[in-house]
């Protein structure tokens, strides 16, 4: 029965040229890698590394249950007292993905009497918060100050909440979180910013809200992925002290997830404690991309994608495949991936990189993108 269900889907996407298939990666691999988002280059660090395995040692494998039960320990409390302070808020969440932080903070404060107002180049994780909060949602087109102000204006529900993104993923420009802030203050709305991509990345590595002087507003609520710049995995959600408190008794991925495993909580700590150490590396980032975007004949990004135009997904997808047969591995981004439908090379800088690798790096990747245009 699932074949007949299943096959012609199959093929439609076949046909369009938008079928994903898995590509395991190997140990110790030879590449140059530009796809992955260790923004900091430290997933491999041996501090980061050292600090998992101890953390391993000492607490074990997993978390062994939610968090309301024995999911959290010490090092739960360490790492959202830490992210707290580094990012300018009063309290933090740890949750076991990003993509659970953006679903719970979002259904926990959603519901019948709240607006949900959404740019609608946001995260999947914050599309699927929207379809599952029971809200009213209204999409905005992307970056539009003046859309959000006049859905605000309009609203019927006593509460709303405002999502968006520091730096967005597919195209890394940054949102006018100042204008959104003081909308949303002028609204009696929420202002909710995913800074997956701007946590170690902008702000001086603290992130775009800590750096325009937002953090620690009563009506300003931050998601983080762990999974990028602190090279590990897991989610937090930063805010007041009630937002939390609100959460732990409200927000169904939390309440009904096993916690996040210590040893993320301590590799997660361990690349905290490295960036607070060597601020400069941020600013390696922000030199790689410029670099990533000249070579690429594009504008330079706010974050760390360089987002690279492509004629169709095809097109897209052979570009990626003949960097990887010359040593570098970038993405490609496709339908339905792509808010504004246009397939994409993407490349993701991070601090890591030597001067050769980006030597290397932007001459196959100039040679296949010009290729493949």
């Amino acid at each position: 029965m699932l074949d007949d269900w299943l096959a012609p889907k199959a093929a439609a996407l076949e046909a369009r040229g938008l079928t994903r298939r898995l590509r395991a990666r190997a140990a110790g691999e030879d590449l140059i890698d530009l796809a992955g988002n260790d923004y900091l280059g430290l997933a491999r660090d041996p501090r980061v590394v050292g600090a998992a395995a101890a953390a391993v040692e000492t607490w074990g494998t997993g978390s062994t249950a939610s968090r309301l039960v024995t999911g959290t320990t010490e090092l739960h409390e360490q790492l959202e007292s830490a992210l707290a302070a580094y990012a300018g808020h009063e309290s933090a969440l740890a949750f076991s993905s990003g993509y659970l932080a953006n679903l719970g903070v979002v259904t926990a404060l959603g519901g019948p009497g709240t607006l949900l107002v959404s740019d609608e180049h946001v995260h999947a994780s914050l599309v699927d918060a929207c379809r599952l909060a029971r809200s009213r949602v209204e999409v905005v087109p992307h970056n539009d100050v003046d859309a959000v102000e006049k859905v605000l204006a309009e609203r019927n529900e006593p509460h709303a909440l405002v999502l968006t993104e520091s730096v967005f993923s597919v195209l890394s420009d940054e949102a006018p979180l100042t204008e959104l802030a003081a909308l949303a203050l002028a609204h009696n709305a929420v202002l909710l910013v995913d800074e997956a991509h701007g946590l170690g990345v902008t702000g001086g590595g603290h992130g775009s809200v800590h750096g325009l002087g937002l953090a620690g507003l009563d009506h300003v609520v931050v998601t983080m992925t762990l999974s990028k710049s602190m090279a590990s995995q897991g989610g937090v959600v930063l805010g007041p002290a009630v937002l939390r408190d609100h959460l732990v008794n409200r927000s169904r991925p939390f309440i009904y997830d096993t916690g996040l495993n210590p040893a993320a909580c301590a590799a997660a700590l361990a690349a905290l404690q490295i960036l607070r150490a060597e601020p400069d590396r941020p600013a390696a980032i922000h030199a790689a991309t410029a670099r990533l975007a000249a070579a690429c004949d594009v504008p330079p990004a706010s974050g760390p994608v360089v987002s690279v135009p492509m004629p169709g997904p095809r097109e897209a997808v052979r570009a990626a495949e003949l960097c990887l047969e010359n040593g570098v591995r970038v993405g490609s981004f496709r339908p339905p991936s792509v808010p504004d439908g246009i397939s994409r090379v993407r490349l993701t800088a991070h601090a890591g990189l030597s001067a050769t690798d980006l030597d290397r790096a932007c001459a196959v990747i100039a040679d296949a993108i010009g290729h493949c245009s």
